[in-house]
């Protein structure tokens, strides 16, 4: 069977990690068309990226017949209307997250996607990663007992203030960059969804938080937290922590494990009380890798995957309820 063949809606940083080079690595993938607003910056993008197509317009490469698939990774705000575009041109999408800038914008994309039965999948890319089936069979396996409390956070260091990401127009925001991750994973860890009972934020730029912490309920039992930055006391923290009635498990760098990860369990022995502690190491591949791997099976064989527009309406809401909760407004789509 010949290759997927991709299409890349923008030249964005993002692209040659999450899906070109993961492409060289997967015979069942190929980057062959890049489309960007500057036309020269497509060109020097696709140049060094060995991209052999380059089109005047996000238009002209969804009309592209030759392009069989499209990752979209655009500004947030961008986001719903471009792979609502490509699903109109019967295109499957590789949409990078967050889905979309809402969910009420999420539930739309949603609904063409099952309509058109088009493959639609929301590019958290750690969900396909090894290390993340290890801790979910751990958490199921009854080691730790009922779980009580789950808490994620995700902190990294980005104080330009003139980034993408600080730009409420674009759909910007901690949370929506990267607090999207921490609420997908206490969702993935907790296997449940939350109601954010309380929430609070600092803002770069009015309406933009740079941080923010939220309360979570999962159910009467199971509580927890995430915390999100992109500038705060926290210059850089992965973590994810659950507690459970005999133990608690930690993982550090959940999102990115091929670089580094740390996965300790305490749990207590039921039958004689005693504690025992042990460290794993997940081995694996880039998580870019295994994500372009089932993006491919999906579009080809029908093959699930756990990102799908439902999952991402859930995450979207949680995300919408913290921005509410924390006296922001949810963000809304470029116009």
């Amino acid at each position: 069977m010949e290759p997927l063949r991709i299409g890349i809606l923008g030249a964005a940083r993002i692209a040659p990690g999450a899906v070109v080079k993961p492409a060289r690595r997967v015979p069942e993938a190929q980057v062959v068309a890049v489309a960007a607003r500057d036309r020269n910056r497509a060109e020097q993008f696709a140049q060094k990226q060995g991209i052999g197509t380059v089109h005047d317009s996000y238009e002209a490469l969804l009309a592209d017949p030759e392009i069989d698939a499209v990752y979209n990774p655009l500004p947030n705000g961008l986001h719903g209307r471009w792979t609502l575009a490509a699903l109109d041109a019967g295109k499957p999408v590789l949409c990078e997250k967050p889905f979309t800038a809402n969910a009420e914008e999420a539930e739309r994309v949603a609904a063409a996607a099952q309509t058109s039965g088009i493959v639609v999948m929301e590019a958290f890319h750690y969900r396909y990663h090894p290390l993340i089936t290890r801790v979910v069979e751990i958490l199921r396996s009854g080691e730790l007992g009922a779980l009580r409390r789950v808490d994620t956070r995700m902190c990294i260091p980005l104080p330009m203030r003139k980034d993408i990401r600080y730009q409420l127009d674009l759909a910007g925001g901690a949370v929506m960059d990267v607090g999207c991750y921490a609420i997908h994973q206490a969702r993935t860890l907790a296997d449940q969804e939350p109601e954010v009972v309380s929430a609070r934020a600092k803002c770069g730029s009015p309406g933009v938080d740079r941080w923010l912490r939220a309360d979570l309920q999962f159910s009467d039992d199971l509580a927890g937290s995430f915390e999100c930055a992109l500038w705060s006391r926290r210059p850089l923290s992965l973590h994810a922590r659950v507690e459970g009635e005999l133990g608690s498990l930690h993982v550090m760098n959940l999102t990115s494990p091929q670089y580094y990860h740390r996965l300790v369990v305490r749990a207590t022995d039921p039958a004689t009380g005693a504690e025992r502690r042990r460290r794993e190491r997940v081995k694996g591949e880039a998580t870019y890798v295994y994500q372009l791997r089932a993006f491919v099976a999906a579009v080809r064989e029908g093959a699930p995957y756990p990102t799908t527009p439902a999952d991402a309406i859930a995450n979207m809401r949680v995300i919408d309820a913290a921005y509410r909760a924390a006296g922001l407004e949810p963000r809304q789509p470029t116009p």
